[in-house]
C-alpha cells in the first residue's frame, strides 16, 4: 500500500548500547508529542535511562508536556554548535531523576540541523542512555530527514481518521524498511466506533499493516494532565497511564499483550478506494 519513495540513507554508526526510536506522524495535531512524553516517562519508571530529544525545532512543545518549559536554558542547537556541552543542555524530569530532556530551539530554522551533526548528537546520546527517544517533526515536512537521522527504530503516532491513516502511510513510505516502524492508534473513541462513525483499529492497521504496539483512548484526562505538565504514564494504576506501560514493556522486550478494542462491521470498505481500492 504504501507509496515507495527514496528511503533515508542508514547512518554509518558504530553499535551503541542505547536504541534511537524516531516517534513521528503523518500530521501535526495526533499527539505524537505527548506519546513521547509518556513512552519516556513509562521507560524511565521502570528503571532506564532515558533521554527525549525535542526535534521539532521552531515548535517547541516537549518541555511544556514535562512541565519543564521554566528550567530550559540551552538547546539542542546550542550542544551542536558548541556554545553548551551536553551535560549543561540536559534538563532532568521533575519526576524521575533517569529521565532527560534536550529541549528544541524555538527560534530557529528546521534546516539550521545539520544531518550529520544530529546523527553524532544521537549517538553521543545512546552512549549514556539506555533509550533515545526523539519526537520528531510530524510529517514529512522540511527537517524531517534531519530529526531521523542517527535513529534505528521507529513508531509511528496516528488518529484514527481518513487524513491521518493516509498521510501516516505517506511517512512510512519514506521511513522504509530501516526503522521496523511500530503503530501507535492514538484518541480512539470506542463509542463512535460501535457506532460506525470512526474507523476501528483494525481498520486503520488494515492499510498501515505495521505491528500494533498500543492503543490510547480519547480521555479528557490526558488534556488536564498534559496542561498541568504531568505525563499522564506517573498514573499507572488508570487505564490509559497502564496502557503507557504496556508499550513502554513491550518496548523492553517483554511478551505482553495489547489492549484489545471492540470491532465492529468494518466501515474501512467504503473507503477502500480511497487507498487504492485495497480492503
Amino acid at each position: 500500500m504504501h507509496e515507495r519513495q527514496p528511503e533515508i540513507e542508514e547512518a554509518a554508526v558504530p553499535a551503541a548500547r542505547g536504541r534511537a526510536i524516531v516517534i513521528t506522524s503523518g500530521k501535526g495535531g495526533v499527539g505524537k508529542t505527548t506519546t513521547t512524553a509518556n513512552l519516556g516517562t513509562a521507560l524511565a519508571m521502570r528503571g532506564a535511562r532515558v533521554a527525549l530529544v525535542d526535534a521539532d525545532v521552531g515548535l517547541r512543545n516537549l518541555d511544556i508536556v514535562l512541565g519543564l518549559e521554566s528550567r530550559v536554558k540551552h538547546h539542542l542547537l546550542d550542544v551542536i554548535e558548541g556554545g553548551v556541552t551536553l551535560d549543561e543542555a540536559l534538563v532532568p524530569s521533575k519526576y524521575n531523576e533517569s529521565l532527560m530532556l534536550l529541549a528544541a530551539a524555538q527560534n530557529r530554522e528546521k534546516d539550521e540541523v545539520p544531518t550529520e551533526a544530529m546523527t553524532a548528537l544521537i549517538e553521543r546520546l545512546r552512549e549514556r542512555f539506555d533509550y533515545v527517544l526523539v519526537d520528531c517533526p510530524a510529517g514529512i515536512e522540511h527537517g524531517f530527514r534531519n530529526a531521523v537521522a542517527g535513529a534505528q527504530e521507529a513508531i509511528v503516532v496516528c488518529t484514527p481518521e481518513v487524513s491521518a491513516v493516509r498521510d501516516v502511510d505517506r511517512v512510512i513510505g519514506l521511513l522504509g524498511n530501516r526503522f521496523k516502524p511500530q503503530l501507535i492508534v492514538n484518541r480512539l473513541r470506542p463509542q463512535l466506533v460501535k457506532r460506525g462513525m470512526m474507523l476501528s483499529v483494525e481498520d486503520v492497521n488494515a492499510i498501515l499493516r505495521l505491528p500494533l504496539l498500543g492503543v490510547i483512548a480519547d480521555e479528557p484526562e490526558i488534556i488536564i494532565t498534559t496542561n498541568k505538565g504531568e505525563p499522564l504514564a506517573l498514573r499507572r494504576d488508570g487505564a490509559t497511564g497502564a496502557a503507557y506501560h504496556v508499550m513502554a514493556a513491550k518496548i523492553a522486550g517483554e511478551d505482553v499483550e495489547a489492549p484489545t478494542v471492540e470491532t465492529r462491521d468494518s466501515f474501512f470498505g467504503r473507503i477502500g478506494a480511497f487507498f487504492g481500492g485495497k480492503a
